[in-house]
């Protein structure tokens, strides 16, 4: 982790001796303890970290017409109740273009129009309601439905 780790050494005078991890992956979840020592005292705090990915199905770069999957899993340990998902903030029905498999979002026919900010909400048995954001970016024509161009003999055409 030593490339992805840093400490504000300016805060440590403030008392804050937090750790940063950028990025953050799935097998950083755990317990992490801090100590400090200061004056012949010793202070020290754990910190759970856990750690939600959101995946695609196949990999980037995703085509229009072309079905993914994108799941969504953590390192929470209680039981998953449910997932929803929402794409540019809205929540996204289960039917139609899109279904759930064991809480994934399958998206059988994708648009370019489906590109943007998908979101998955995980809620617990605990009542905990975690989640991730994936930016989703989709090959394929966006432009009119009836893509005829006229264009004047002579000139150039785009």
């Amino acid at each position: 982790m030593r490339h992805r780790v840093s400490v504000q050494d300016s805060a440590l005078r403030n008392g804050n001796f937090s750790l940063r991890i950028d990025p953050v992956r799935s097998e950083d979840a755990g317990l992490y303890e801090a100590r400090v020592a200061y004056n012949m005292e010793i202070k020290s705090c754990q910190v759970e970290l856990g750690v939600i990915t959101v995946t695609l199905s196949p990999p980037s770069p995703v085509v229009e017409n072309e079905p993914l999957l994108l799941s969504c899993n953590s390192s929470h340990q209680a039981t998953l109740v449910e997932t929803r998902w929402f794409h540019n903030g809205h929540l996204v029905p289960t039917s139609g273009t899109f279904c759930s498999l064991h809480g994934a979002l399958c998206i059988l026919r994708p648009a370019t129009s489906d590109a943007g900010s998908w979101r998955c909400q995980l809620r617990y048995s605990n009542d905990e309601i975690i989640s991730a954001t994936y930016n989703l970016q989709i090959l394929g024509f966006d432009g009119p439905t009836n893509p005829v161009v006229y264009a004047a003999a002579g000139s150039a055409a785009d």
